[in-house]
């Protein structure tokens, strides 16, 4: 799975991890990367999305078909 989110192409940072006694050691830090239907040009495809774009607004999720209701099949 690429680490990278389709709509604003955030990645990976890469940085120092700095210990109490000033050790430094290399570190890597993910983005949230969640894998997310959502609605492009008419259509729906899965595409991976970091968790603030999501939060933010940016994508469209497509709209769920309602459940059939439990009043129709009780009748039956």
């Amino acid at each position: 799975m690429s680490r990278i989110c389709s709509v604003c192409g955030k990645g990976r940072q890469v940085g120092n991890q700095v210990s109490h006694a000033n050790n430094k050691s290399k570190k890597v830090w993910q983005p949230n990367i969640q894998k997310v239907r959502t609605v492009h040009n008419g259509t729906t495809k899965r595409e991976y999305i970091c968790t603030r774009c999501i939060r933010s607004g940016f994508v469209q999720k497509p709209v769920r078909k309602a459940a059939p209701k439990a009043e129709a099949a009780a009748s039956v």
